[in-house]
């Protein structure tokens, strides 16, 4: 490695246009190979190579399972243009000098790759790598990543139409039964994109002794195939929750909001990795599991359709601020009395009224927690005139 770097003084693969930050089934991926030296070099051969595979790779006990997929080789001899070979079609590279192999290859057309993709236990990837052939001795190489993302539309029937389900959970208690917990949601669609916004229509019934908390959430589930094995791993990505709801009583949500976040569109054409997504409607019960009801979702490319302005930018609207306990914040000034008995009420749709934990061990009785009002307004105090007479001023 020393002895290269003190003959090679540039090996690098720079791509024609370096901006570009992905692409797509039957693109052209074209740049050159720049070569500078620090002393006079032989070269057999300089070869270009468009590598793209996916690789799974996780322990099972003692067992290290791995599998790969290929989706894309290519492989091209690159030749100096105007510059003289030998009999054998090497070639002599001098100091002082900057040689430039240019290179293209088309990838393959939509539907034959996979987008780029990296994971806890796997990844997808696709680069670029140069070789250079030289005689007596180890080839050197480089290598240029690059982005691949597999447009997915959502405007397709299947993903336009409505999606939903209905669960139930009977609860008890000591194995004495404690009445049951449903919820029947539905939505609109099942395909959306970054940024959009997905409306939750829901109804929760509690008949049992406790209170329970109604939520939702956009969870990812990522499946790993190797060696006959699969491995799952789920990951919360953004989550709501609702009112809180006592014994005997319901809840409704009508066009309940939560925004799909910045995230990688679903990977289906995958055979060793599988990127899905689901909204998770669910109610915690304490001291209970919850009640789950998963409807699944598709998230495609950005850009995409009729609904392609739809997608919010990141300084989108600020309707959603009330629906999260960070957003309810006190004024900076010492409101009047009457502000402070109407804004700061206990009584917010979003204000945590329990101790309300994902996990198993959740207490069951209620905790308030700690409220702190604003200070008082401040009065100003008596100005005291040169004549010893104290004059008032009106309160704030």
């Amino acid at each position: 490695m020393v002895a290269m770097a003190k003959r090679m003084k540039t090996f690098q693969i720079i791509l024609s246009d370096p901006s570009k930050t992905f692409y797509c089934g039957g693109d052209k991926v074209s740049g050159r190979v720049e070569v500078e030296v620090n002393e006079v070099m032989r070269v057999s051969a300089v070869k270009v190579l468009g590598l793209g595979c996916a690789k799974v790779e996780y322990a099972k006990g003692k067992q290290r399972c791995r599998q790969e997929a290929e989706y894309l080789r290519y492989e091209e001899e690159l030749r100096l243009q105007d510059q003289p070979t030998d009999s054998d079609g090497s070639v002599v590279l001098r100091p002082g000098n900057k040689y430039e192999y240019m290179f293209g290859f088309e990838l393959p057309q939509q539907g034959q790759l996979v987008s780029s993709y990296k994971g806890k236990f796997g990844y997808v990837q696709y680069y670029v790598k140069a070789l250079m052939e030289r005689p007596h001795q180890p080839p050197l190489e480089c290598k240029k990543p690059f982005e691949v993302e597999e447009p997915l539309d959502v405007n397709t029937p299947d993903l336009l139409s409505p999606t939903g389900g209905t669960k139930e959970k009977k609860v008890t208690c000591m194995f004495i039964p404690d009445g049951q917990v449903s919820v029947n949601a539905k939505i609109d669609r099942r395909g959306f994109c970054e940024g959009e916004d997905i409306c939750i229509n829901a109804k929760f019934e509690n008949t049992c002794s406790r209170i329970v908390v109604p939520k939702a959430a956009i969870i990812a589930k990522h499946t790993y195939q190797a060696n006959g094995r699969t491995k799952i791993f789920r990951q919360k990505l953004s989550s709501v929750r609702g009112n809180h709801i006592i014994s005997g009583m319901g809840d409704a949500w009508q066009g309940k909001v939560i925004r799909v976040p910045k995230i990688k569109p679903s990977m289906l054409g995958c055979n060793i990795i599988r990127v899905e997504y689901a909204l998770m409607i669910y109610v915690h019960i304490p001291g209970s599991e919850k009640l789950i009801l998963e409807l699944p979702l598709v998230i495609g490319t950005a850009g995409l359709g009729s609904r392609s302005n739809s997608v919010s930018s990141q300084e989108g609207s600020v309707s959603n601020a009330s629906q999260s306990w960070v957003s309810l914040r006190m004024p900076s000034e010492p409101p009047s009395y009457c502000d402070v008995t109407r804004d700061c009420c206990l009584d917010q749709p979003h204000t945590p009224l329990l101790d309300d934990f994902d996990g198993d061990d959740s207490p069951i009785f209620m905790n308030a927690p700690t409220f702190h009002f604003p200070p008082p307004p401040v009065y100003t105090e008596a100005e005291e005139e040169y004549s010893g007479n104290a004059h008032m001023l009106p309160v704030c």
